[in-house]
């Protein structure tokens, strides 16, 4: 059976807690012999800049590009708030994501029927929704140059964001949209802002044309962003698979975040290129929502998202499908079950800690497996 070779990297605030939970699973599917995993663990965000003054180590990066995937807790926190612009906690995941070359982000929003009324829309809105948000994440305003604040005198100043992309970076981005589509439900719907952008113009012409060369069984639609993001809270469940910029991306899969109920319920994958000769791609997964320092250490934070995280590698880096599903049916099992974190708490329920929903959703998933 192949080993695989994980770098874990807790990060800040709750990510050590709800990462604590994805080794104790890590450790069940080793010790059953379902998997098998080899582990190292590294310092992102503010504990690296703690410990060496840097948001991530050359060291630290070369373990992730060693690995077969990364597993990411979280990053940041008031404590950081004053740091050098270069080394603030969120530089040190900017840095994994551009010197992996981690292009595509999936952000999968699915609600659980036992979470429908989490949802602050109606449930018949959101029950069943099971949408798919890929984020181009190496390109756009937040990697552009140049990227400035020029001071103009007179008490004025001037901040410059550029937004740019290529041809290549948005063929190679709606590649992996429709490639998606084709596995899901056949459909791909590609946002970005045309009306006023000239970045928007050439997205809309690049994907039209990979549509045409390349995926003409799939369907296509075009919405601008700012009415995708009507069109998510409206009737979310008209969408399949969304494909969109960097910035776009960034804030249209918040809103279909919280679609579900709660940043802590969703987790995301982000790819690079798949490798010619070992035909892998290297790998970063991590849940959606932030290190919330606010409740940090006190157990109260969800680990569904970074469970959920890691079953994407299974599903995505590892070939292991099956046993992703399983991992998911689980989850399922015990949402339906009652059991609770804080923050999807609802009358009527039981709830948990961390801790306690972790070792819940490894009882059934060892159960499933039995």
């Amino acid at each position: 059976m192949t080993t695989h070779k994980l770098l874990l990297l807790p990060g800040d605030g709750i990510g050590p807690e709800v990462m604590a939970e994805v080794k104790r699973l890590i450790g069940w599917l080793d010790a059953a012999g379902i998997a098998h995993f080899t582990t190292e663990q590294g310092l992102v965000g503010g504990s690296a800049y703690d410990a060496s003054g840097q948001s991530i180590t050359d060291a630290t990066m070369a373990l992730a590009g060693a690995a077969d995937a990364v597993l990411f807790g979280a990053v940041g926190g008031p404590k950081w708030d004053s740091v050098p612009y270069e080394a603030r906690p969120e530089a040190g995941l900017l840095r994994l994501r551009k010197d992996l070359g981690l292009f595509a982000n999936l952000r999968p929003a699915v609600c659980y029927p036992a979470l429908a009324d989490a949802s602050s829309l109606k449930r018949e809105v959101v029950e069943g929704l099971d949408i798919m948000i890929v984020r181009e994440l190496t390109g756009g305003v937040y990697f552009g140059e140049p990227k400035t604040i020029t001071d103009l005198g007179n008490g004025q100043k001037r901040a410059i964001d550029t937004q740019v992309y290529d041809t290549y970076e948005i063929e190679r981005i709606a590649r992996v949209a429709f490639d998606l589509a084709r596995k899901r439900r056949n459909k791909l719907t590609s946002m970005e802002k045309r009306n006023v952008m000239k970045s928007g113009v050439l997205w809309n012409e690049v994907v039209t044309g990979v549509h045409a060369r390349e995926y003409k069984d799939v369907q296509l639609e075009h919405q601008l962003a700012d009415s995708g993001g009507m069109n998510l809270v409206k009737w979310p469940k008209q969408f399949d698979v969304i494909v969109t910029d960097n910035l776009f991306g960034d804030m249209l899969s918040d809103i279909a975040a919280m679609l579900t109920g709660s940043l802590g319920m969703l987790p995301s994958a982000s790819l690079g290129e798949v490798d010619v000769k070992s035909q892998k791609r290297k790998a970063l997964y991590e849940p959606v929502h932030g290190s919330a320092p606010d409740i940090a250490g006190r157990g109260l934070a969800n680990p569904i998202a970074m469970i959920a995280s890691f079953g994407m590698a299974l599903r995505y880096s590892f070939d292991q499908g099956a046993l992703a599903d399983k991992l998911d049916a689980a989850i399922a099992a015990v949402l339906a079950g009652g059991l609770r974190t804080a923050d999807i708490k609802s009358e009527g329920a039981t709830e948990v800690s961390t801790s306690g929903m972790g070792e819940a959703i490894l009882q059934e998933l060892q159960a499933l497996h039995g």
